[in-house]
């Protein structure tokens, strides 16, 4: 193979973490994969934690927030938050590893967050508000990003349905005079809801919520 870069073992590194899990992405199993020593990898990344960041900083790197404009601050709010999901839910092991690392660590990472937090600042909320106000938006769209496509790695179509049906049963199994609110909607509970519909409610739930905020000032 051509020279070794910190990229390409970060994106085998989730190409990995998508298939199996990011338990399974070690350095020794990179070097197999890329065909090199350990040594190799510890050029670029000297423990795992290092290559989780790189993991993390190649993934959000997929993800350019547009400069400022002369739109309301609520339509680039939005185009942050749908863009910053879109990029995550291209790897299904982004919420695992962001999970793992000290986001001020990340490079790309801290340009959405800046973006973020100029735009509440636009909004009328002061720097305490501000740093909540981006802290839960960025856990929002991290979240957002990964239910509806979750993936369980190293598990087969069939033991998932298995998994889901038996969820399913317990739910609809409660005491319905107890939780007749759960049992009515185990199957969606479960289950899911279509992506489509889970991207436009959860994405207005947030910002609904911080427009509410903005226009009480």
């Amino acid at each position: 193979m051509g020279k070794l870069t910190a990229k390409a073992i970060a994106e085998r590194a989730l190409e990995i973490g998508d298939a199996e899990g990011i338990d399974a992405v070690t350095i020794r199993r990179l070097a197999t994969d890329l065909g090199v020593t350990p040594m190799a990898l510890y050029w670029h990344y000297k423990n795992k934690e290092q290559l989780l960041v790189g993991m993390a900083d190649h993934l959000i790197g997929g993800f350019a927030p547009k400069p400022a404009d002369e739109r309301p601050w609520q339509d680039q709010l939005r185009d942050l938050t749908e863009g910053l999901i879109r990029t995550l839910r291209t790897h299904p092991c982004a919420k695992n590893v962001i999970e793992q690392i000290d986001p001020v660590a990340v490079p790309n990472f801290l340009a959405v967050w800046d973006q973020a937090l100029r735009l509440s600042r636009e909004a009328g909320f002061d720097v305490e508000e501000s740093c909540l106000l981006t802290k839960y938006l960025l856990q929002s769209a991290i979240a957002i990003a990964d239910a509806p496509v979750h993936h369980q790695a190293g598990r087969s179509g069939e033991e998932i349905d298995q998994i889901v049906r038996a969820k399913r049963a317990g739910l609809q199994s409660l005491p319905v005079e107890k939780y007749p609110y759960l049992v009515e909607m185990a199957g969606p509970m479960v289950s899911g809801t279509a992506p489509e519909l889970y991207d436009t409610f959860g994405v207005d739930l947030v910002l609904g919520g911080i427009e509410a905020l903005a226009a009480r000032r």
